[in-house]
């Protein structure tokens, strides 16, 4: 039996109609096609033929979790989830220090889905299935919750850690679960909050009054689980603050109070075991780092690396999109994707060259181990510094040239990371 095809369907705020109406109408615009495209995203600029769905829709994403090629409508079941975005941004929570009555952000709480969030997820590049893996662990966490499994025979903490160096896009990965369990479990959960914890922050000051910060946070936290209709994500970023501190302690380097907000922590986090409405995500840069204690705790521990040949390729090929759709790169030409250029063995011609050109950029990212986000930021530096430039749209450069100020960035990007890691002389 096949997998069902998810459709979701971002709701235009002004709209007033109920989610079945949605559906419907969603459903009867995509029956005049005969396949779908999983990953296609149809924008509101689209549809603007169809009056009901203008009124109404503001976007429509055939998701590609299970499938890869296109999809025959008469064959297979379409699931689909309508939500709107919050547009408010993150709340931030405060504690107060009773000594000296200074204030610090404790976390930051979205409600989901959310603006801020939106597309996150479909932008996030990785060769392996991490985001499959990580949606579907979660989505059957729940179930197991939600049929009353019990936790004592059938061991689930519901608590995703992902580990490795900076800048590989851990914590986007965590807010963009969060965000797609939302609108996935939106019908068992009409309310959803990210609280996002950065464990550095619990152990930079106050130490003495670390252990009541902690209590004092996670009463927050209860109260928001505390209702069981809402789904609660807990982020907890740069986790590994809590072996540095535990062993800073223990080495008499800092008060045993930070092994008392050690224990707090991993003692709350265990209490949340108890609400079948609750993820904790975890976040480190340190893999060797990470508390043993936490360690244990986590159900699903996976590494995320620099992206591969593939990815950098993917990330770039979306990027170059981006910006001819802006009007920065003049329009007309498009990168292929990486399995046109795989069908074709890599063969050279006119139509190619430009998707060669940034394939060579990919692989050469790649084996200096450039970081995701340091990928993201080569279009700016590519615009800004190595295109001529452009007083108007019609000198914008064309997609070789681009591709050629992409490379020529990443060189430059390249050595000005040689020259910080190399020794002072």
């Amino acid at each position: 039996m096949n997998s069902p095809l998810h459709i979701e369907v971002v709701q235009k705020r002004q709209s007033r109609a109920n989610k079945d109406h949605v559906k419907g109408i969603v459903h009867s615009y995509l029956s005049n096609f005969a396949c779908l495209t999983p990953g296609a995203i149809i924008t509101k600029e689209e549809i603007e033929e169809s009056s009901e769905l203008r009124d109404h829709v503001q976007s429509i994403a055939i998701c590609d979790i299970d499938y890869e090629s296109e999809v025959q409508m008469t064959n297979v079941e379409l699931v689909y989830h309508v939500y709107k975005l919050d547009n408010f941004g993150a709340e931030t929570d405060t504690m107060t220090d009773t000594a000296s009555g200074d204030e610090s952000a404790a976390a930051d709480v979205w409600a989901l889905p959310s603006e801020e969030f939106h597309g996150l997820w479909e932008n996030l590049v990785y060769d392996s299935k991490l985001k499959e893996d990580t949606l579907r662990f979660a989505e059957t966490a729940f179930e197991f919750a939600e049929r009353g499994v019990d936790r004592n025979i059938v061991g689930c903490n519901r608590v995703i850690l992902l580990h490795g160096p900076p800048g590989t896009g851990k914590t986007s990965l965590c807010r963009a679960l969060a965000q797609k369990l939302a609108v996935r479990l939106g019908d068992r959960f009409p309310r959803a909050r990210l609280l996002e914890i950065n464990a550095h922050g619990l152990f930079s000051k106050w130490f003495s009054e670390s252990g009541k910060l902690v209590a004092r946070l996670f009463d927050r936290v209860r109260e928001i689980v505390e209702d069981p209709r809402l789904l609660a994500c807990v982020l907890v970023d740069e986790v590994e603050s809590l072996a540095h501190a535990r062993r800073a302690a223990l080495a008499g380097l800092e008060p045993s109070d930070s092994i008392r907000a050690v224990n707090a922590i991993l003692t709350q986090l265990d209490r949340l075991r108890r609400h079948p409405n609750a993820l904790v995500l975890a976040t480190s840069n340190v893999t060797g780092a990470i508390d043993a204690a936490f360690v244990d705790r986590a159900d699903v521990k996976r590494w995320v690396g620099p992206p591969s040949a593939r990815a950098a390729y993917e990330i770039l090929r979306g990027c170059c999109a981006e910006l001819a759709a802006r009007g920065v790169v003049a329009g007309g030409e498009r990168a292929f994707p990486l399995r046109a250029l795989e069908g074709s063995r890599f063969a050279e011609s006119e139509a190619s060259r430009a998707s060669l050109r940034l394939w060579a950029a990919a692989r050469d990212a790649a084996g200096a181990g450039a970081s995701a986000r340091a990928l993201r930021r080569l279009p700016l530096l590519a615009a800004a510094l190595h295109c001529p430039r452009a007083t108007t749209a019609s000198v914008a450069p064309d997609l070789p040239r681009f591709v050629d100020a992409l490379h020529a960035a990443l060189r430059h990007h390249l050595a000005d990371a040689e020259l910080l890691d190399a020794p002072a002389q």
